[in-house]
């Protein structure tokens, strides 16, 4: 049997590897690093240059490229399922928490649960159902907002690096950027689901085919006491209850999203408008897991 080869590279602040039957040609390698340089000139907050920069400096009319219509209906169904929990527009209120352009990792001198996002605007906190007008991938602010894709980004990128792939006719592939992850392959692949208190620990093994996995933890992105990158959008709290997620979805954008709205949101919620299995695991120790979930716990 032939060894797989392995494509690594960092983008979008994260580790990715692409595992294949064989080497990617050159071009290939640079076709998937272009794709992933389109998707961060559009969405990423920490550039001076993105689009998501532009429209939190200026509020007004904005054209995204054509993957932000299926990224935006997602969030328009997030946000629907979760009660506004899971948000786009939380990128303030990161911003405010220390998780900023400069990565300051510093909350503001004031409360930023009493000052986060507009909270002194007379039209209160800004939400993706109130601030936004979409038609397609058009967007229309009114005021200045900080958009933020983290929920669900990531997982529509692994996707987007997935399409590259097949057109080049590749059709056996392994996507994973840091633990969102895409399967494509006749054989299934078994996947640590690792502890997010004990490096190096797993607390379950999901089977993964022709489907997508995506882990969502509160120490992924934590830097200081209570303060991680998953917050509530209603109130710009960070999660507590929940500490880690995985979810197998259909598509990696939708086991991604997903991944952040089980923090906020019961799966039987859920449930009710999208199809995945998943696991969950709480503060106190308590793991859940669906029962169509493929693999295993440990004890």
């Amino acid at each position: 049997m032939t060894d797989p080869a392995f494509f690594d590279f960092e983008a979008i602040g994260t580790h990715w590897q692409i595992e294949t039957a064989s080497p990617l040609d050159a071009h290939v390698r640079q076709a998937v690093l272009e794709r992933v340089e389109r998707f961060d000139a559009t969405y990423s907050r920490f550039r001076t240059d993105s689009l998501v920069t532009a429209i939190a400096e200026r509020p007004g009319r904005y054209a995204f490229p054509d993957d932000a219509v299926e990224l935006f209906a997602l969030y328009d169904r997030l946000a629907v399922a979760t009660a506004g929990a899971v948000d786009p527009l939380v990128g303030r209120d990161l911003e405010l928490l220390g998780y900023d352009r400069d990565y300051s990792l510093r909350p503001a001198v004031d409360d930023p649960r009493a000052t986060a996002s507009g909270a002194t605007d007379a039209r209160g906190r800004p939400s993706w159902n109130t601030d936004i007008v979409r038609e397609g991938r058009v967007v229309t602010t009114e005021r200045p907002v900080v958009i933020d894709v983290g929920a669900a980004g990531k997982g529509l990128l692994v996707d987007l690096v997935a399409g590259v792939l097949r057109e080049q006719g590749i059709d056996r592939y392994v996507v994973d950027a840091s633990g969102d992850l895409v399967h494509a392959g006749p054989q299934p692949i078994r996947v640590g689901l690792e502890h997010p208190l004990v490096a190096g620990q797993a607390i379950g093994v999901a089977e993964l085919q022709n489907a997508s996995l995506c882990a969502s933890a509160s120490n992924r992105r934590s830097w200081g006491e209570g303060l991680h990158h998953i917050l509530d959008g209603r109130t710009g709290n960070p999660a507590r209850d929940v500490i880690a997620t995985w979810v197998v979805a259909a598509d990696t954008a939708l086991a991604d999203g997903l991944a952040t709205a089980l923090f906020f949101t019961g799966a039987h919620r859920l449930a009710e408008t999208f199809h995945f299995s998943y696991v969950r695991l709480y503060a106190d120790g308590r793991a859940e897991r669906s029962r169509d979930f493929r693999g295993e716990l440990f004890t």
